[in-house]
């Protein structure tokens, strides 16, 4: 990089025959430039201008040296201006890990993502393992809950709400509960974590009796299906039985019982310079909404 900054100085000095005016244009001192000259010098065992107190002229073999340096300063402020052109636009694989029901959340937006920024390319992965996002190289993670990771950039996508869902072939056999302690009386399908294997609690503002367990997963997508098909309530996000509960596949019960629910977020690496297509997919993730 100092070999760079000399060639630069040296070229910028020989096309104005000034140190002052070289300086003015690169952005530093007069001196500054003087030293950088006088170090390639010294390196190339060879001077390069002829000095007086009024201005400076390129001797024979500065004349050579800067036909040659000339074109090679002139190549990389164009290789830098190209880069910086190139790295404005989003372009390129933005590798994005959600938990595996997230597909419900992010796929119905991204038809209109793709028009906006056909460059980038979609790489998705709907887990609900434990997804290191530095080492395994993903741009972008989707988590709920809280972040205490000082390794993460986060930004809050909103709130969401939890449901308490069933079939109305289930209800049919058994009438829906009132209260959190009707819940004694029913199948319950319960979502179980897959990091440490605990089953997800069902907040609500009464204490839950003990719940009966009908079937338990660590699939929260089995989970839904399972309610859907009549084997019993299940205790899902709100966001995700949106379209069951609108065609009447699902009933929610205990509305009124319900907490605040949870929160999700999207995080990146705070120790990575944020690429185009990261800042752009994060916006637009905002400007969308998608748990409204």
């Amino acid at each position: 990089m100092e070999n760079l900054n000399g060639l630069l100085a040296f070229v910028r000095a020989a096309q104005s025959q000034s140190f002052a005016a070289a300086a003015e244009r690169i952005g530093i001192s007069a001196s500054a430039v003087g030293k950088s000259v006088a170090r390639l010098e010294e390196k190339l065992n060879v001077r390069l201008f002829n000095r007086s107190t009024r201005r400076i002229s390129l001797t024979d073999e500065g004349q050579l040296f800067f036909e040659r340096c000339q074109n090679i300063v002139t190549q990389l402020e164009e290789a830098e201006q190209e880069l910086v052109r190139i790295s404005a636009v989003p372009r390129g694989k933005l590798r994005i890990t959600a938990p595996a029901i997230g597909y419900r959340m992010l796929l119905p937006h991204l038809p209109e993502f793709r028009v906006r920024y056909p460059d980038v390319e979609l790489d998705l992965d709907f887990s609900d393992r434990m997804v290191d996002v530095i080492d395994e190289g993903f741009d972008i993670a989707i988590r709920s809950g809280e972040l205490n990771s000082s390794q993460m950039m986060s930004r809050r996508l909103g709130p969401f709400r939890f449901a308490i869902v069933g079939s109305p072939g289930y209800f049919a056999q058994h009438p829906a509960p009132l209260t959190p302690g009707d819940l004694r009386h029913h199948a319950c399908l319960r979502y179980r974590f897959r990091g440490n294997g605990q089953w997800q609690e069902w907040e609500l503002s009464e204490t839950p009796v003990d719940l009966p367990l009908a079937l338990s997963s660590n699939n929260l997508e089995s989970i839904l299906q399972a309610a859907v098909q009549g084997l019993g309530m299940a205790y899902v996000p709100e966001f995700i039985v949106r379209n069951y509960l609108a065609s009447g596949e699902l009933i929610s019960v205990l509305d009124s019982f319900q907490k605040e629910g949870g929160k999700f977020s999207v995080v990146w690496p705070s120790s990575r310079h944020m690429l185009p297509k990261v800042r752009v997919f994060i916006d637009f993730l905002t400007e969308k909404q998608v748990l409204g």
